[in-house]
């Protein structure tokens, strides 16, 4: 798995736990979906992602997006 990839399923994943959290706990939590979607967009305009910085020091393998 590269970067890219990881990136996105963890983005993926926040953004579905937190609707389910808001589903079943209320709506603030649609606040961390909120993040997570500006942090994607901002990410695609200037190419900075902090989980991407954090999973190239571990050693995961760089994709297109985030070289």
């Amino acid at each position: 798995m590269n970067i890219d990839k990881a990136v996105l399923r963890f983005a993926g994943l926040v953004t579905f736990i937190s609707a389910i959290l808001a589903w079943r706990f209320g709506a603030g939590w649609l606040l961390l979906t909120g993040f997570v979607g500006l942090n994607m967009l901002q990410s695609s305009f200037t190419g900075f992602c902090p989980l991407a910085i954090i999973l190239k020091k571990m050693g995961v393998q760089s994709g297109e997006a985030f070289k």
